[in-house]
């Protein structure tokens, strides 16, 4: 499922994200179609948006009837480039690192974390969920011969950047960087952050504000 158009809205791939997740649940459940409503109400948004975000990449759903709900999450995941393995490294092996490592749900949805690097000493040589933890140093040569194309940073903030541009330099072409510090990349390179706290200052504030209403 190609875009009709070069620019989709970063909203709209997260509720992509969103419709997806909802839709595998519901086929678990021996659901084979839905239409629009309650799709909506399951994702929480209303139908208008979802047939909205969909006409991005055509024409889904009939009228009447609504969604064949393995048709639609097929050509999501093919939206979304999930309908492929993705190969991925991992550095910084703390206790972030060795929970995402030892997270299955990655390998689930066709993203398999097949290498992980450290540059402490007593942490090279170590094996988690499988994995060998290998010297930072090998970074670049290793994520080649894996072919990885993204890199996971877990390490201490001061590290980040640096972190980065070893990925970079081996090839990578996203990163998921879940270090509270920004990093810079070439414009090919893609970053996406996860920071817990951004969505904890969104919940104070939104109770703050209801309670000053």
């Amino acid at each position: 499922m190609l875009p009709r158009t070069g620019h989709i809205p970063r909203a709209t791939i997260q509720r992509l994200a969103v419709y997806l997740e909802v839709l595998e649940k519901l086929h678990d459940e021996g659901l084979t179609v839905i239409s629009s409503e309650p799709l909506a109400k399951a994702c929480g948004v209303n139908a208008s948006q979802i047939r909205k975000d969909l006409t991005y990449f055509g024409e889904f759903g009939v009228r009447g009837v609504g969604y064949n709900i393995a048709n639609l999450m097929r050509s999501i995941a093919e939206a979304l480039g999930a309908d492929r393995p993705w190969n991925c490294v991992l550095v910084g092996v703390g206790k972030l690192g060795k929970a995402l490592l030892n997270h299955k749900d990655f390998s689930l949805r066709s993203y398999h974390i097949i290498g992980a690097f450290d540059s402490d000493p007593e942490k090279i040589g170590e094996e988690v969920a499988g994995v060998t933890v290998q010297n930072v140093h090998c970074l670049k040569e290793c994520s080649e011969a894996l072919n990885a194309r993204i890199g996971i940073i877990t390490t201490p903030p001061a590290w980040a950047q640096q972190v980065a541009e070893q990925l970079v330099e081996a090839g990578i072409k996203g990163i998921l960087n879940f270090v509270p510090s920004r990093i810079f990349t070439p414009d090919d390179v893609y970053v996406e952050y996860v920071d817990f706290f951004h969505n904890l200052y969104a919940l104070s504030f939104n109770i703050t504000s209801s309670q000053s209403r």
